[in-house]
């Protein structure tokens, strides 16, 4: 019953541990929000949600009579310039990047008096003049940075080198992002290219003037289309829509493992007390002889569970906050600072928790106590267990099949599908059909494969071995539903490798196939390349060319009249080299001509598109062009999927200059000797830590390790469902040795040593752990291996079955049998001989 708690307790720890967690984050940003936002924001009419890195490396700008006008507005107590940047580098003296490593933005501004609301000088005082510069404390403290030490700002306009003048501390907490300030004349000069420019103006309204009525005063003073006005609260909310929009998503991933951690405890729980009630069976039939109705005992089994789910939920809900805090500490050591002030525990929070255990366990409870209730009077006659529970139903067996087959079915239309939508569907149905077709059919494949098991783990070990056999058959449908929650964790985790090493295997060959270039030069925080990194490769010796790769926003209309608001990928001629692309019409080189463009396939066919026609360009930042189109690109891999491609000449043409996009990417081709040419590359890079250098073993290897990192992140969450399946093994073991104490007590009798009997008892659990890491593995493969038909429809074409992987968790599946077998087979081991034998 404490192992039953137990698992009630991690699942529901899981549940409200998520809750909380994210809960804290929401209230941490909330704070942030609320404090930095001045009562009115003027930003310019273009400006984008404040986290956007902008694609020129230059924020959008306002002239500094903005401020002026502001100030003329009534209600207007106060009206300052500000400019913030987050298309910046910060690097330390040996020219490592002080930016956070867990995705939150590195800013640049001035310092002004609006930032006094949420920090406070500590160290030094605020930065005066060009060579001077302050930096959050959390970042010096991080980065083991003091006063006076030189930090070297990379700009689109420049390098930035001054020396820290002072460290401020945010008084809220600051949820990881580096942040360093100038004066406002080198912020304005440095960040935006050239003074009298801010970025937006912070107005404070006077006293008895509400946000909204100072909006509207400011509308009127400005005009109302002249500049994006925003109060706190509207700014607080765009900014939390943002950022609520990430937590949301990983809020509701980790409860979908809190699921399948639930989905495992049913199994144990419903084991837990099928055997309870089957132990309990002479005692329930006195209860009956003497009086007990059906209904009293059926209750009586389900408040049993209700205090047991009670007990675990309580236990659940209070080991949820600290995990809620022990992730917050991971996180701070991943450099997202999260406060235990702001820890957050709503009311709705150990609600859902009780609410869950509990129902869960009395679901899970619920046969085993139908079956209590239908104990006769005439049970307490016959030794405990009923001959019912020794082999599994037909019915359910036929039942079983029927649910396989019609997974199966699934299965199969998915892997056929043509099209992505229709497939998807059929891969869940068939992945829910088969999961509960080899749920309810366990017991009939224990049969099978337990034997075949043992004649390969068991045999070796002789009567000792065909005892454990025996064991784990004797109650195929005990088995089946012990394998099972060991199988729905492995199956899961086969599927992800599965479809994981598929995706690695199809880009790298897609990689070998597609890409010419030598070298792969962009941020892995998704900032624009600036100038100086793009003039210093090109001269790099050694190099046949540099193709510099930007993307423009444009609607493209097609001669039928429709519309498409997307973009155009704008490189120079050269990238036919870096990249292969297989035609459908035309060649791809013609693309790069006057007035000329190429379109993908799947575009060409859904508006009938041929070679030699007409579109209509507008450009978002420039003019409106008519390009014909001189190549279709088939649209058969990953790479470049359905881009349509024009020239860095031809968007010039069309695109002002100060509007013109900056490379998100450089591809680069050695001129005969590309090791040389590798080395001359990263040193000319060396200044500029925030862009990757790689050659395509680099790129490779990095998209394997990225993908590795989120499945060993997917495992990680999977790995609470896998212990409660553990602590599944590990209860129908004990139970089992109390079921069959004077079964025991008889076999050491007659001569069965202590030694024996303990690995009888460690054979009969290694052999339901393989039993059901094989269903779980195979199970999983067969969804991954469908998955990967899909995901072909896509591009990704090789399916390829990670052996090692798969291997390697079979035989750990043996380990868990033996460790889950520990304190059982210890137990059992001490058993007192003629109690045991005494024993009813």
């Amino acid at each position: 019953m404490a192992l039953s708690a137990v698992a009630v307790m991690l699942s529901v720890a899981f549940v409200c541990g998520t809750l909380v967690f994210t809960d804290t984050m929401n209230t941490t940003f909330d704070k942030l929000f609320a404090v930095t936002n001045s009562d009115v924001t003027v930003t310019p009419k273009a400006a984008g949600s404040g986290e956007d890195v902008p694609d020129r490396g230059k924020p959008e700008v306002l002239p500094a009579s903005a401020v002026e006008q502001v100030k003329k507005a009534d209600g207007v107590k106060g009206a300052e310039g500000g400019v913030v940047s987050l298309s910046v580098t910060v690097v330390n003296a040996k020219n490592e990047n002080m930016g956070s490593t867990t995705g939150a933005p590195t800013i640049a501004g001035n310092w002004s008096d609006n930032e006094l609301k949420s920090m406070k000088i500590t160290s030094g005082r605020a930065p005066r003049g060009p060579t001077e510069t302050m930096v959050d404390a959390d970042t010096a403290e991080k980065h083991h940075l003091k006063l006076g030490d030189e930090l070297r700002t990379i700009a689109v306009t420049g390098d930035i080198r001054a020396r820290i003048s002072g460290i401020a501390t945010f008084t809220v907490t600051n949820p990881g992002a580096a942040i360093v300030y100038f004066d406002t004349a080198t912020a304005q000069e440095k960040l935006l290219g050239a003074p009298g420019l801010f970025t937006h103006v912070n107005v404070t309204a006077k006293d008895g003037v509400s946000d909204d009525q100072l909006k509207q005063n400011i509308a009127k003073a400005v005009g109302a289309d002249t500049y994006k006005l925003q109060t706190a609260k509207e700014a607080a909310d765009a900014n939390r829509k943002s950022v609520g929009s990430f937590l949301n998503v990983m809020k509701y991933v980790m409860l979908g493992f809190a699921g399948i951690a639930f989905l495992v405890g049913i199994f144990l729980i419903f084991n837990t007390f099928s055997m309870l009630v089957a132990q309990r069976t002479r005692e329930i039939g006195l209860m009956r002889a003497i009086g007990a109705d059906s209904g009293q005992v059926l209750k009586s089994v389900v408040v049993e569970a209700f205090l047991l789910g009670l007990v675990g939920s309580i236990l659940g809900v209070g080991a949820g906050v600290g995990l809620a805090i022990g992730l917050m500490k991971l996180m701070g050591q991943m450099g997202m600072h999260l406060s235990t002030d702001d820890l957050t525990i709503a009311w709705t929070t150990p609600v859902v928790g009780l609410v869950l255990g509990i129902i869960v366990t009395v679901v899970s409870a619920f046969i085993p106590a139908r079956r209590a209730g239908k104990v006769s009077p005439m049970a307490a006659l016959r030794d405990a267990g009923t001959p019912g529970d020794k082999k599994a139903g037909r019915i359910r067996a036929v039942v079983g099949l029927v649910l396989t087959g019609i997974g199966g079915a699934g299965l199969f239309l998915a892997a056929g599908a043509d099209k992505a939508a229709p497939g998807s569907l059929w891969l869940a149905l068939g992945v829910l059909f088969t999961l509960i077709g080899f749920i309810v059919i366990g017991p009939l494949l224990a049969g099978v494969v337990v034997r075949l098991l043992s004649g390969v783990v068991l045999r070796p070990f002789g009567s000792v071995g065909r005892l454990a056999e025996r064991n784990a058959l004797r109650n195929p449908r005990r088995t089946g539903a012990t394998a099972a929650a060991l199988m729905i964790g492995l199956a899961l985790v086969a599927c992800l490798s599965v479809v994981g090493s598929s995706m690695v295997a199809s880009a790298t060959d897609e990689l070998d196939k597609s890409v010419g270039a030598d070298y792969i030069v962009q941020s892995q925080a998704q900032q624009p390349v600036v100038p100086q990194a793009e003039q210093a490769l090109r001269a790099t010796k050694g190099l046949d060319h540099v193709t510099a790769y930007r993307q423009v926003a444009a609607k493209i209309t097609a001669p039928d009249g429709s519309v498409k608001d997307d973009g155009l990928s704008v490189t120079d001629p050269t990238y036919v080299q870096d990249v292969r692309r297989k035609m459908v019409a035309g060649e791809h080189a013609a693309a790069y001509g006057k007035g000329a463009m190429s379109v993908g396939s799947i575009y060409a066919n859904e508006h009938h598109v041929k070679v030699g026609d007409e579109l209509t360009v507008a450009f978002t930042e420039g003019r409106t062009a008519k390009l014909k189109v001189a190549a279709i690109t088939a649209d058969e891999g990953n790479i470049d999927k359905g881009v349509m491609y024009i020239s860095t000449a031809t968007a010039q043409e069309f695109v002002p200059a100060d509007r013109m996009p900056l490379p998100f990417m450089l591809l680069a081709k050695a001129d005969g000797k590309p090791d040389a040419a590798y080395a001359a590359v990263k040193a000319a890079l060396a200044e500029y830590p925030q862009y990757d250098v790689r050659n395509q073993t680099d790129y490779k290897k990095a998209l394997q390790d990225q993908v590795g990192q989120l499945l060993n992140m997917v495992y990680g969450l999977l790995a609470l469902a896998i212990i409660v399946a553990v602590l599944g093994v590990v209860n129908t073991l004990a139970l089992s040795v109390v079921e069959r104490t004077r079964e025991i007590g008889l076999m050491r009798a007659i001569g069965l040593s202590r030694r024996q009997l303990r690995r009888m008892i460690r054979l009969e659990s290694v052999v339901i752990a393989l039993f059901g890491a094989l269903l779980g593995l195979g199970l999983g493969m067969g969804w991954g291996a469908t998955a990967q038909q899909l995901l072909a429809l896509q591009g990704l074409k090789v399916l390829e079955i990670p052996w090692p992987t798969i291997i390697g968790v079979f035989a750990g599946s043996a380990f868990v049998g033996l460790f889950a077998a520990l304190v059982p087979a210890f137990r059992a081991g001490r058993m007192n001989v003629l109690n045991a034998i005494a024993s009813e």
